[in-house]
């Protein structure tokens, strides 16, 4: 593995971590090259990319002679070098509401809605489990209120202009929308016109209109 030049982002466009990475570097207009790994790409495996990544997960970013995995962790690194102030923001209160709601993403909206999308998107019909799949959605849907909640009092994730806090979300938003709708899912029109505006982000192109495998 050569050593890195520039920006690098070492994922597949599959994994919703490499999407968040990839839209923010798009967001703030960043030169960088992407790298084919985890999935079917294989590669995480190797002593290479290992001494990148231990966890021989995606994805990693190269930039010069920083490394550093976690998804979150590299938007919050890439907004703080190159948009401190706008996309990362500069005030300190408004700096963690941001990271709150980065952070919920990861660790309460992302384990909701994960079995809900394997089963649905990656799993055959035939050997889908039903009762997985209903536990994910019955978990995730009072999550998705809370949201529309939350977005009826702002524009965005974490105020009134857009931030590092709503590419994570966004992305997250993406995959439970390749779902069908259930009997039960809230009426959501604040996170609908909130999803709306984001994903119709020129920089949102080549990842919120992404199929999803």
């Amino acid at each position: 593995m050569t050593p890195a030049t520039g920006l690098r982002i070492w994922g597949r466009m599959s994994s919703i971590n490499v999407r968040k990475v990839v839209w923010c570097a798009q967001e703030l207009a960043l030169d960088f090259q992407r790298i084919e790994a985890g999935g079917a790409f294989g590669l995480v495996q190797t002593p290479e990319y290992r001494a990148l990544n231990p966890n021989a997960m995606v994805p990693v970013l190269q930039d010069g002679d920083v490394v550093l995995w976690e998804s979150n962790v590299i938007v919050r690194y890439l907004c703080a070098k190159h948009s401190m102030g706008t996309l990362y923001p500069a005030e300190l209160a408004a700096r963690f509401d941001a990271e709150r709601w980065m952070d919920w993403q990861q660790t309460t909206l992302n384990p909701a809605g994960r079995d809900g999308f394997i089963q649905w998107v990656r799993t055959a019909p035939a050997q889908r489990d039903a009762a997985t799949y209903l536990q994910s959605v019955a978990a995730t849907e009072p999550l998705l209120a809370l949201l529309d909640a939350h977005l009826a009092q702002q524009p965005f994730m974490a105020g009134d202009s857009f931030t590092m806090a709503d590419i994570p979300i966004a992305c997250e938003i993406h995959r439970w929308r390749a779902l069908p709708l259930s009997d039960t899912a809230p009426v959501t029109p604040h996170l609908d016109r909130w999803y709306q505006v984001v994903s119709g982000r020129p920089t949102a192109l080549g990842v919120l209109d992404q199929a999803l495998t």
